[in-house]
């Protein structure tokens, strides 16, 4: 991974053809928004956009060539590139990578807020989304249960999904900038990641008016302030990884399985990682 940071911002041309062809594979903030992230870090937002712009001029000339339309494309540039430009810089102003993420999460339960406030049926509003994806899925033979994919549910998912797609960039991109020369832990060090205790009493506070407040969203900002600590657990496992409590292979098995028990490992790392902010594991286990 060191060899292709170095190779990305060695050269202009590196950087630009790397956005270029990793925008068009799947899960793009995964790929061309981890190198955005990366040139952002590395040569700063001025250069980082020069090369955006001519990241962009080769894929809209591509897409003319093939019969693509140029606004998807611009539509996937803005939503890929945009928002992980704005966390890098974001990261870079802060210089740590715990209050960037802090902020991650309070844009993200805003974000949820402001959807609720503006959209005044989200029943209609998901409904063009469900019948596209039952559609879909009937051609493709597939069988979607359409009773659990309810509005509140796919509210809950978008945002989880694009909180998730963004601060796996970000983490990502600061984790290829860490393995140049210069830069690595400028802004802390994965394993050290705390959200802290407001954002865990922001939990709490939510879980407990969503206990007498009847409100699909109030349950749902609750969920996803939960959810968010599975990062906070991911980086306890490196931590213990880096402490020698772990084997580097627990460390592999947790990614390898999370795939295939997504709600148990994540429910059982968001458990550690929330009682890991009220009790500081790793603080007394230094000491200990």
């Amino acid at each position: 991974m060191q060899g292709l940071a170095a190779w990305l911002v060695a050269r202009p041309q590196n950087a630009v053809l790397g956005l270029a062809v990793t925008l068009l594979l799947p899960a793009p903030q995964l790929t061309s928004g981890v190198i955005m992230v990366l040139l952002v870090l590395a040569q700063g937002i001025r250069r980082a956009v020069v090369e955006a712009m001519a990241a962009a001029s080769l894929l809209v000339v591509v897409s003319l060539v093939f019969g693509v339309s140029v606004a998807s494309i611009l539509v996937l540039m803005a939503g890929t590139w945009v928002p992980v430009i704005i966390l890098a810089i974001l990261l870079m102003r802060t210089r740590s990578l715990a209050l960037t993420l802090q902020v991650t999460v309070i844009v993200a339960v805003v974000a949820m807020l402001g959807f609720y406030l503006v959209v005044a049926d989200p029943v209609a509003f998901w409904q063009p989304t469900l019948a596209a994806m039952d559609e879909f899925a009937r051609q493709s033979g597939l069988a979607v249960n359409t009773e659990l994919l309810n509005a509140e549910v796919m509210t809950l998912s978008a945002t989880l999904a694009f909180w998730m797609l963004y601060v796996a960039g970000l983490l990502l991109g600061y984790a290829l900038s860490n393995g140049l020369p210069g830069e690595a832990g400028r802004y802390g060090w994965f394993r050290d990641l705390s959200f802290g205790r407001v954002i865990a009493s922001m939990m709490a506070i939510a879980s407990l008016l969503a206990l007498v407040v009847d409100g699909a969203w109030l349950h749902n900002i609750a969920f996803v302030l939960f959810v968010v600590f599975w990062i906070q657990g991911l980086a306890i496992v490196h931590w213990m990884h880096a402490q020698q409590v772990l084997p580097l292979g627990a460390v592999v098995a947790v990614y390898v399985l999370l795939p295939f028990l997504q709600v148990l490992l994540i429910t059982g790392l968001g458990i550690l990682g929330y009682m890991d902010a009220w009790f500081e594991f790793r603080r007394r286990m230094k000491k200990a």
